[in-house]
């Protein structure tokens, strides 16, 4: 019998986008039953946002937002 592995490709804090808004810069905050619980850096009055692993992409845009992030946190 085959074990099924729950594999999380996205660690919290890992910088992140959505596939269909792939502008939108999200921080990884929580991975729960195959779901990433994601928030917009800066921006504390944006819900939170839910994705599937197969939804999600990695942040591959300017070091600048890093360094935004980072001075915030």
């Amino acid at each position: 019998m085959k074990k099924n592995i729950i594999i999380n490709r996205y660690k919290k804090g890992d910088l992140v986008c959505a596939k269909v808004r792939p502008c939108v810069v999200l921080v990884v905050r929580l991975y729960v039953r195959k779901v990433y619980y994601c928030a917009i850096p800066n921006n504390p009055a944006a819900n939170e946002l839910v994705y599937l692993d197969c939804e999600l992409k990695p942040y591959r845009g300017k070091l600048s937002i890093l360094k935004q992030i980072n001075d915030h946190h």
